[in-house]
């Protein structure tokens, strides 16, 4: 459809149609029509992305819209409005006489651009239908109307034509005994509460009223549930008729579309048909409903915020995971979390040495090192000279380390805690760290970013194991797949919960003290896509994650757990929900990462010492302060806290 509707524009900018067939607003200079072509262009490429069988969006006073028919068309609206007035035997559209345009009518507007539009297959065939508001007197209106229609007979619904143009006749109508007289592409908008057997259904097109005969809601919020009720009933007694109902004077917000939607109103009305559509068409992918709630462990709290040694630290990161995101996950889960059981709390400032919003390479170096760092660098500064990690500073301190993701592990995050270079997608590069690190332990996808490693990383000690069962060996690694592992939502498992727990386990065996980094990558990912199944899904396999270390921290006296955010994504906002059926609705402002603040929680030894407001680099700074409080080094190590 795409190629065909630019094929159109230039046959118009080019005058291959006739002046008189089209509305002056097309002829314009060549910067007006460009502006034009790219306005247009922008909805045909929304309409290519939209299913529009799940809604339909009618088009109000579409005449008063810049490209009147186009811009309903292009956004894939199923009921296009034009209000005409009989004036010197022209039906010319518009609302009121004051407004008149004699280049306006109904044929520049609507009936040849849509004969040029089939001629030339940008439009590939009529799904919609022509909803005509008669201003003036019934019968002498339609009189003039059949006439201009005889000069469109091949445009016109009929028996010859079952795929034609059906005109809908609102506003001043004749009789409704009357209808049967009129010729078969005519049907009628029937506008009355008195339903009956009886009425001539063949010729009623749709039905409408005015909205606020049932209600005198403004979009915002909620109906009020009679209101509701009575619209509702209403809805049911037209769709009995088997006809689609239609309600004028309506709120034009994204909430009032979304009630409507979901009460079954066929015709949506609209001054805004293209955000409309767009609204409409994303819903699907905008509200996720869970299915299955998981079972949540309360903390015995008895250790939590205690003054004793840490001796194991599980840093847990949910790659773009904000206040909107816990809380859609909180709301999805029947109200409750793993994550929410927590009392210590505080909020972190994510920005790059760089730059305002970060990326993940320089939040997890933040993370990693205590130093802030340029977007796109791992384990270097500003100036690209190589940081200490914590596992390499553990090290010295007798802990093992270890590193899991659901990423691959040349991802930004994991990476951070391992390699030293200032390009994170340089894979190859970023691989060759891995056996040079100080962890003891890796779990994540992306082996074939590690081919070439692989002897090197056996050489350096790592057994890599094929399943997660082998506890007898001196450093584990294991991939979980090739290339990049599946989304919670097509079958990841239980993968990233049991990898959490052999990983404890691993390191538990070795009788020292730990740290172990856990990452939940793919919170980034659904708010990348603007995909809230993917968000809540992956958020929810992460707090199951939360609540085994939960646990662990609550049989294993000295462990600090910290679950945080590199940064969020998406710009999220919970607009509607229902807890009653787990159903949540996102909003997005943003298909990238910005710059809000993310919480941070922490639960066990010296969980109080991370309340507050700080920077990321604070996170590494504090960890560091209560590892050199119970802990010797057995090599120099000075941390160098920025000023």
């Amino acid at each position: 459809m795409l190629s065909n509707f630019i094929n159109l524009l230039s046959l118009l900018y080019f005058g291959c149609f006739k002046p008189d067939f089209l509305p002056k607003a097309l002829f314009l200079t060549m910067r007006q029509f460009l502006s034009f072509f790219l306005f247009l262009l922008f909805f045909v490429i929304q309409l290519s992305a939209q299913d529009s069988g799940k809604y339909q969006v009618h088009s109000h006073n579409d005449y008063l819209q810049k490209a009147p028919f186009w811009e309903a068309f292009a956004a894939g609206a199923n009921s296009i409005e034009v209000d005409v007035i009989l004036k010197e035997g022209m039906l010319l559209a518009a609302h009121e006489i004051e407004s008149i345009d004699p280049a306006r009518t109904i044929q520049s507007l609507y009936l040849d651009p849509i004969r040029a539009g089939l001629k030339n297959e940008s439009i590939e065939e009529i799904d919609f239908t022509l909803l005509v508001d008669l201003k003036t007197e019934a019968l002498p209106t339609l009189e003039v109307l059949e006439k201009i229609m005889l000069d469109y007979s091949d445009l016109a619904f009929g028996k010859e034509n079952p795929k034609g143009l059906k005109l809908i006749i609102s506003g001043n109508r004749p009789d409704p005994k009357t209808y049967q007289n009129y010729p078969e592409w005519m049907f009628f908008d029937f506008q009355s509460k008195n339903l009956s057997a009886d009425l001539p259904w063949e010729k009623i097109g749709m039905v409408s009223l005015s909205f606020r005969q049932f209600s005198i809601w403004n979009g915002k919020g909620r109906m009020v549930e009679d209101q509701k009720a009575a619209l509702q009933e209403f809805i049911e007694l037209v769709h009995s008729f088997g006809k689609p109902v239609r309600f004028w004077g309506t709120p034009d917000t994204k909430t009032a579309w979304k009630a409507f939607h979901e009460m079954g109103v066929d015709y949506i009305n609209t001054d805004h048909p293209a955000e409309a559509a767009d609204y409409l068409s994303h819903l699907s992918i905008f509200a996720y409903q869970n299915p299955v709630v998981h079972e949540v462990y309360v903390p015995d709290y008895k250790l939590d915020g205690a003054s004793v040694a840490v001796n194991q630290v599980i840093l847990l990161i949910g790659d773009g995971n904000g206040l909107a995101q816990l809380s859609a996950g909180l709301f999805a889960n029947g109200n409750n979390l793993n994550l929410t059981q927590l009392k210590n709390m505080g909020l972190i400032k994510t920005q790059a040495a760089d730059d305002f919003t970060t990326d993940s390479a320089a939040g997890a170096t933040a993370y990693a090192t205590g130093t802030k760092t340029n977007n796109r660098a791992l384990g270097v500064d500003p100036s690209g000279k190589e940081l200490e990690n914590l596992p390499d500073i553990l090290n010295a301190y007798g802990f093992n380390s270890g590193i899991i993701t659901t990423d691959k592990l040349t991802g930004a995050t994991p990476s951070a805690f391992y390699a030293h270079h200032s390009e994170r997608d340089d894979s190859d590069e970023i691989a060759a760290f891995l056996p040079k690190s100080q962890l003891d332990l890796f779990i994540g996808g992306g082996q074939s970013d590690f081919e070439s490693q692989l002897d090197n990383l056996k050489k350096e000690g790592f057994t890599i194991v094929k399943d997660l069962s082998d506890f007898s060996a001196s450093k584990v690694g294991y991939f979980a797949s090739q290339g990049s592992l599946p989304k919670a939502l097509d079958g990841r498992g239980d993968y990233l919960k049991n990898s959490t727990d052999f990983a404890v386990k691993f390191l538990e065996k070795k009788e020292k003290p730990f740290f172990l980094m856990v990452e939940a990558a793919n919170i980034d990912s659904g708010g990348h896509s603007n995909n809230s199944g993917m968000v809540i899904s992956e958020l929810l396999d992460f707090d199951q994650v939360i609540g085994l270390v939960i646990e662990y921290a609550d049989k294993n006296p000295g462990t600090l757990v910290l679950i945080t955010a590199d940064h969020e994504t998406g710009g999220i906002s919970i607009p509607q929900g229902d807890l009653k059926s787990r159903t949540i609705e996102l909003a997005y402002h943003s298909d990238d990462h910005t710059g809000i603040m993310v919480p941070i929680f922490a639960y066990g030894a010296h969980a109080g010492d991370f309340r507050g407001v700080y920077e990321n680099t604070e996170v590494f700074h504090k960890i560091m302060e209560l590892v050199k409080e119970y802990h010797s080094p057995n090599t120099v190590f000075t941390s160098v806290r920025p000023k």
